[in-house]
C-alpha cells in the first residue's frame, strides 16, 4: 500500500460504523489519510467506537437518504476520495422489511453519486461496494464480471441497482467510479450473529451448538476483511487507469465452501468437536450457490488474497476471544 498516495488525502467513507467500514477507516488512518465518516446511529459496539478511531476522524451526522447531508460532507471537507460502503447488509432484514433496504441501498447510492457529480471538481475517485448478490442466480458459476446483474430477492435487487447506478454515472457522466464485488466477508468486529462465521464462533466460545439457518449445503465465497480493505484501497489508487475506470472487479479466494464446511473449519480450529451444528433449514430469499472468479482483479490490479481460510479464521477467532473477555471478563 502506498503511504504517499494516502498521506493527508481527504477521504469520505459511508458505512464507517459497519464491520468492513471500521476496518477500512483504521487502515486509512494508519496510512495518514484525513478521514470523514457518515454516522446515522451511534453504535458503541461498532469497532469504530470500540477502537477509539471515532476520535481520530471527522464525523458528519446523517443518513444516506439525505442528499444535502452527503453534499455537505463532500463540500465542507473537500473529500477527493469516496468509499461507499453504507448499506443495509442483512438478507433476512431485507426480506422482512424491503422498503428500508431499498431506501438506504438504492436511494443512498444515487444520492451519493449525484453529490459527487455536482462536485466533480472536488471528487477524484469513487469506490462502490457491491456484492456477489448483484449477479442473482446463475446456472453457470463462478460469476465473472461480464455476466448480467439479475438480482431477484430484495437484498440482491438492491445490490444489482447499486451496481447499475454506479455504472450509469460512469457511462453517462464519465464519473471516476470503480465497483468492488465480494462474497461473504468475515473477520473480527462483525457482531451480526446471524452470519455463519461470527455466529458459529460465538456459539463455540459459549459451549453451544451453532445454528445453521439453511440445510448446510449452500456454497459461498469466504474472504477475510483485511483482503477486502486492501482491494478497496487498491481500486482507489488505480482509478486513474483507463482499464479500471467504470469497471467492476470480483474479489475472491476462489475456493468456495459449503456452510457445513466453514463450520467444520471453525470447529477444528477451536477444538469444539463435541458441539455439532443444529440445522434449522428455514433460510428464505437465499441463492443456493454463489462464488466468484477473480482473474480480472489479478491481471488488471495485481491483487490476490493474502489470507487463506484457516489463517483468516484463526485471526478472527482470536479477535472474538479477546472481545468476549473484555466484555464479560471471562
Amino acid at each position: 500500500m502506498e503511504d504517499k498516495f494516502w498521506k493527508d488525502r481527504r477521504v469520505f467513507v459511508t458505512g464507517a460504523t459497519g464491520f468492513i467500514g471500521s476496518w477500512l477507516v483504521r487502515e486509512l488512518l494508519k496510512h495518514g489519510a484525513y478521514v470523514v465518516v457518515l454516522v446515522r446511529d451511534i453504535d458503541p459496539q461498532s469497532e469504530l467506537y470500540r477502537s477509539g478511531d471515532i476520535g481520530r476522524v471527522h464525523v458528519v451526522s446523517g443518513s444516506l437518504e439525505d442528499f444535502l447531508t452527503l453534499q455537505r460532507a463532500i463540500v465542507e471537507h473537500e473529500t477527493t476520495t469516496v468509499f461507499h460502503l453504507g448499506a443495509q447488509t442483512l438478507v433476512e432484514v431485507a426480506y422482512r422489511f424491503p422498503l428500508q433496504t431499498f431506501e438506504s441501498n438504492i436511494r443512498g447510492t444515487y444520492n451519493l453519486l449525484e453529490a459527487c457529480r455536482i462536485h466533480r471538481d472536488i471528487v477524484q475517485q469513487i469506490v462502490i461496494a457491491s456484492s456477489d448478490k448483484a449477479y442473482g442466480e446463475k446456472t453457470s458459476l463462478p460469476y465473472t464480471e461480464d455476466m448480467s446483474l439479475e438480482g431477484r430477492y430484495p437484498y440482491d435487487v438492491s445490490k444489482s441497482c447499486t451496481d447499475l447506478i454506479a455504472q450509469s454515472y460512469y457511462y453517462t457522466y464519465n464519473m471516476p467510479v470503480a465497483i468492488a464485488r465480494c462474497g461473504n466477508v468475515y473477520g473480527g468486529g462483525d457482531l451480526n450473529w446471524s452470519r455463519i462465521v461470527p455466529g458459529t464462533i460465538r456459539s463455540f466460545l459459549f459451549k453451544q451448538n451453532p445454528i445453521i439457518r439453511s440445510d448446510g449445503t449452500y456454497r459461498r465465497d469466504y474472504i477475510y476483511v483485511k483482503d477486502v480493505v486492501r482491494a478497496y484501497m487498491l481500486l482507489a489508487q488505480k482509478l486513474d487507469l483507463p482499464e479500471v475506470q467504470g469497471q467492476a472487479f470480483n474479489f475472491s479466494t476462489e475456493k468456495p465452501l459449503a456452510v457445513l464446511e466453514i463450520v467444520s473449519i471453525i470447529q477444528k480450529l477451536m477444538n469444539a468437536y463435541d458441539l455439532e451444528p443444529k440445522i434449522l433449514n428455514y433460510a428464505k430469499a437465499e441463492i443456493r450457490d454463489q462464488f466468484l472468479c477473480s482473474k480480472k482483479a489479478r491481471e488488471v490490479l495485481n491483487w490476490q488474497p493474502q489470507f487463506d481460510i484457516e489463517a483468516g479464521i484463526t485471526e478472527t477467532i482470536d479477535w472474538y476471544r479477546k472481545f468476549f473477555e473484555s466484555k464479560y471478563g471471562a
